[in-house]
């Protein structure tokens, strides 16, 4: 009996081809441990479902020959686990020679570099200067609340797409903040659940390097424990990434800051209970929770975060369009959170969030829920709401909140 095919990762990511000249079915690694990109044609695409570490080769074959009409499919058979293998897809031994080298270059590296530069932004430091200046001006403006501003939320979908928001939670700012420091709290898309992640590495960005607060980043690790924390997650995440650069913007290249990284809080959904039952997050609560009573002068807290993710990107089975049809009732659920929130309504946040499993699909629940938990603010405001169509077919809201003391 031949040996099972290696099992495709399960962190992979497929949608269909965006390229119309190479149609098929598109495969990217979010972790970037496999560099290439891989556009498989219509016909290769049914194949994958074979390389689950119960089918063999023989299998492989047998639905080749059924879908190309001819028995001469070895040459297909060996290019395509040459392919899947050596580009890191596959769980098999080539992958941990891969991951472990990213962890250890990763490891090695002084300085958390630019991920998202030249794509989702201008790599010219001046070209992105005068963006980011335009996203502030134009932006909505918002009478300042009652109070001093101790926390903002702030998007991280591409500022492209929610730069009306971007704009509004950093005009809350003021210049007073200039010497304070940054606690970011951003979404991790690619970390475990209930884990959070820390790094002592400054990012770098068009615009400059950033200072961290190495006391603070040490304080939270020392009283989480190493085993609820991890660290690469922030070489390949954006949702710290898009912060810098307002900040940098607002306060200069080397502005002070602690960026942790929120994994989502996946079992207090599933077991129908609060975040701090597990007992690393309430670790890791109680920490932040700590810092921001002790030196609450001197700090100010950024959530990075999107909310509701819905249409055909996101498996339903409607073409989503931004303010349209079923978004407007998404709209109205999203306001709902944020009303929550910003009443620093945890109980009933938490609640609203499980019901039915989160349709919405907010990717920055664990963030906020941090954040108002660390901060216990006494009030806060929606600054701006917005929705974008990242696709024809697929949206993604967002917001700008502002909170006080």
């Amino acid at each position: 009996m031949t040996s099972p095919l290696p099992a495709l990762r399960r962190t992979l990511e497929m949608m269909p081809s965006p390229v119309p000249e190479s149609p098929g079915l598109l495969v990217r690694d979010p972790f970037r441990y496999a560099e290439s990109v891989l556009i498989l044609p219509p016909p290769l695409a049914p194949c994958l479902l074979l390389f689950d570490g119960r089918h063999d080769e023989g299998d492989l074959r047998e639905v080749l020959v059924r879908l190309t009409g001819t028995a001469e499919v070895g040459g297909v058979i060996e290019h395509l686990l040459d392919t899947l293998s050596r580009g890191g897809f596959l769980e098999n031994d080539v992958f941990e020679q891969i991951r472990a080298q990213r962890h250890r270059s990763f490891a090695e590296e002084t300085c958390r570099a630019p991920q998202h530069a030249g794509a989702a932004y201008p790599s010219d430091a001046g070209d992105l200067r005068a963006l980011l200046a335009r996203y502030l001006a134009e932006a909505p403006k918002v009478a300042p609340g009652a109070g001093e501003v101790v926390a903002i939320a702030a998007p991280h979908v591409s500022p492209e797409g929610g730069w009306r928001s971007y704009g509004a939670a950093y005009g809350a700012l003021g210049p007073d903040q200039r010497d304070k420091t940054f606690v970011i709290l951003g979404t991790s898309h690619y970390g475990q659940p209930e884990r959070f992640g820390l790094t002592h590495k400054p990012f770098r960005t068009p615009l400059g390097e950033t200072t961290i607060d190495h006391a603070l980043v040490s304080r939270v690790a020392e009283a989480a424990g190493a085993e609820c924390l991890e660290d690469y997650c922030h070489s390949v995440e954006h949702s710290i990434e898009f912060q810098v650069l307002f900040l940098q913007h607002l306060y200069g290249p080397d502005v002070r800051l602690v960026p942790i990284l929120c994994g989502p809080f996946a079992r207090a959904t599933q077991a129908g209970g609060r975040p701090e039952d597990d007992e690393g997050v309430r670790r890791v609560l109680d920490a932040l929770g700590g810092i921001a009573a002790s030196e609450a002068d001197r700090l100010v807290w950024i959530a990075g975060v999107d909310m509701a993710h819905v249409g055909r990107r996101y498996g339903d089975r409607l073409a989503a369009r931004a303010e349209d049809g079923a978004p407007l009732d998404v709209a109205a659920r999203d306001r709902e959170r944020c009303r929550l929130l910003t009443a620093a309504d945890l109980t009933g946040f938490w609640s609203m969030l499980q019901q039915d499993g989160d349709p919405l699909r907010w990717c920055g629940a664990s963030p906020l829920y941090t954040l108002v938990a660390a901060v216990r603010p006494s009030q806060g405001r929606l600054l701006h709401y917005e929705q974008w169509n990242i696709d024809p077919q697929s949206v993604v809201s967002c917001a700008a909140l502002a909170f006080t003391r």
